[in-house]
């Protein structure tokens, strides 16, 4: 069964990646680590699905010792270990520009964090607490947490 989501995790990423270098060119920002494009990443499809309804991508996020994990983009930049990733690629504009307002409010609000602020953070948080280690955190989950904790009405 094909799992609902309009993009695709990694072109997200992408999206972090590069909408972080543009920043950095802007503004006082650091590179952003796996650990910290993972956590963007849960934040992203939290408020996504509790703003619109639906994934923003179909990859399941994980619970992992720290924190959420989305395990097929964790693989792509793994090789970077806790340092900052460089990117240095472009980002195709494939994102409608209503979704990515969503994405650069998720930025702003979340990726002022250190990796280990939003680790912690996560910790703190139902949908990571009560799903066990290395198990599917279920979007449902998410959806309920976001829509109490984060997304008010309008």
């Amino acid at each position: 069964m094909e799992r609902e989501g309009l993009y695709k995790a990694s072109l997200i990423a992408k999206w972090f990646l590069y909408y972080n270098q543009i920043t950095m060119d802007q503004e006082d920002a650091d590179l952003i680590s796996n650990l910290k494009l993972q956590k963007l990443l849960y934040y992203a499809q939290g408020c996504f699905l509790a703003i619109k309804g639906i994934p923003l991508f179909p990859e399941k996020i994980l619970a992992w010792d720290h924190g959420p994990v989305v395990n097929e983009v964790y693989q792509e930049y793994k090789v970077n270990r806790s340092r900052g990733i460089e990117y240095n690629g472009d980002y195709d504009g494939s994102i409608k520009p209503e979704d990515e307002k969503i994405l650069k409010e998720v930025y702003s609000i979340f990726g002022q964090y250190s990796a280990w602020g939003l680790r912690n953070k996560t910790h703190n948080e139902k949908p990571w607490m009560e799903t066990e280690r290395n198990h599917e955190i279920k979007n449902d989950l998410i959806k309920d947490y976001f829509i109490k904790n984060y997304v008010s009405e309008n």
